[in-house]
């Protein structure tokens, strides 16, 4: 096994060498009780998807002798960390597990997950929206299955937008520029956008103009932020940092986020979809001001888009019920058991839930009784495939942040040298981890 530290506060998750470093596999175990005989069983989940809790009943109704235990694991970082000490210690290891899509990787290509293609997982493809099925598969291997999905979009304050003279939502990145500058008119306090170092905001910026800087060949990985599309990305964003279009001076979470967005001062928001659930407790008194509009274009009549967000499930390698687990897996990420967590909140990536005329139609007050859904499902289809995720990215992204950081407080450097140093710390911590990074 490789060694197992701590830096800069970040978990350093530790790797297991391959399958055959792990304890035996569940392929290897006798039939699961409960899966095709009369023996009860217990699977136990863990997540932090509320909604996967609401399927359990339907599941339990319709498979009488499997009993589902969903544990709230915490924050994902509490989660990952739980499961990897369970693996290496043989023993506690969860029947299905949730992971963030930029994680499946990190468990799956030592071996750590269940492929799931011999339950026929492969058959499920066409079945959801490209971008959320190319987060788990690697190579031949389907490592989970996608349960909630976020298509980065922009939420945009119509009657901000008004104040400042524009009549509708910026079709290009360089009309949402001009517009920028006819918000920050209004007043020193309007902004278009807030950035304090949000990787997330600055990666689906990359992924949309079709930078692609993380190359994934199992323990080969390469990283390279100099190509032209990424460069169009950064550099537009540097130029709306250095002109003081975007505000620095707090993160998305803040109160004064919180504030901003509240009093109307803060015009957009460029973010996951998922994003519906907590606007209107974060921004109340602009019921009825806020829409839900596609991403701005790198150029005017495409239809190109991100991801900002989304979450899978998994079967880890020494899940003690394998097939039982699969049964409730695809119960709620594909079977009778979505509907039920669509009604409670899920915005899910199953291309039939995003064609259902019922689930498009939705409308809320708070965004002006727009189909807001329509956006979502449009923007969820349009997400540009070929993204890959660093095994070791949820060390990565938290790096990111310190590196980050200092230029943010004090203006002093920029975004190319932030990546460049990002991508150093990347390459000697993936090395020490026993990849081959950039090599």
């Amino acid at each position: 096994m490789y060694k197992r530290s701590f830096v800069a506060g970040a978990l350093s998750i530790a790797l297991v060498a391959a399958a055959t470093a792990c304890s035996s596999s569940a392929s290897d175990k006798a039939a699961t009780p409960g899966a095709n005989s009369d023996q009860p069983v217990t699977i136990t989940v863990w997540g932090w998807d509320g909604t996967v809790e609401a399927a359990v009943p339907g599941f339990e109704k319709t498979h009488p002798n499997i009993k589902v235990d969903v544990v709230n694991a915490g924050s994902s970082f509490d989660e990952y960390q739980a499961l990897d000490n369970a693996i290496q210690a043989g023993s506690g290891v969860p029947d299905l597990a949730m992971f963030e899509y930029f994680s499946v990787s990190y468990f799956a290509i030592p071996g750590k997950l269940t492929d799931l293609s011999k339950f026929g997982a492969k058959d499920f493809e066409s079945d959801y929206v490209p971008g959320a099925w190319n987060n788990v598969v690697l190579g031949d291997g389907v490592y989970a299955l996608p349960s909630d999905y976020g298509p980065a979009v922009m939420f945009y304050n119509m009657d901000t937008f008004a104040k400042a003279g524009i009549d509708s939502p910026p079709k290009t990145w360089e009309e949402y520029y001009q517009d920028a500058k006819a918000i920050h008119a209004l007043g020193s306090d309007y902004y278009i956008m807030n950035d304090n170092a949000d990787i997330f905001l600055l990666q689906s910026l990359i992924w949309q103009s079709g930078g692609r800087p993380f190359k994934v060949d199992g323990y080969d990985v390469n990283i390279d932020f100099s190509q032209p599309y990424t460069k169009r990305a950064v550099d537009y964003w540097q130029r709306m940092l250095d002109e003081g279009l975007v505000t620095t001076s707090f993160a998305a979470w803040s109160d004064d986020w919180n504030r901003t967005l509240n009093n109307g001062t803060l015009a957009t928001q460029l973010i996951g979809g998922w994003f519906t659930s907590t606007l209107p407790e974060r921004a109340p008194e602009q019921k009825g001001n806020f829409r839900v509009a596609p991403l701005p274009q790198w150029k005017d009549g495409q239809n190109v888009g991100a991801e900002n967000g989304g979450s899978a499930f998994g079967i880890p390698k020494d899940a003690p019920h394998p097939d039982a687990a699969y049964q409730f897996l695809e119960y709620f990420t594909h079977g009778d058991g979505v509907q039920t967590r669509v009604d409670q909140g899920a915005f899910v990536p199953n291309v039939a839930v995003l064609n259902d005329p019922a689930f498009l139609s939705h409308t809320d007050a708070y965004f002006g009784d727009q189909e807001y859904r329509k956006v979502l499902a449009e923007a969820s289809k349009d997400v540009a495939t070929g993204w890959q995720y660093p095994p070791f990215f949820e060390w990565a992204r938290s790096v990111y942040g310190d590196i980050a950081i200092p230029y943010y407080t004090t203006g002093k450097g920029s975004l190319e040298g932030i990546l460049d140093e990002w991508k150093k710390q990347m390459t000697a911590y993936g090395n020490d981890q026993g990849f081959t990074v950039n090599k």
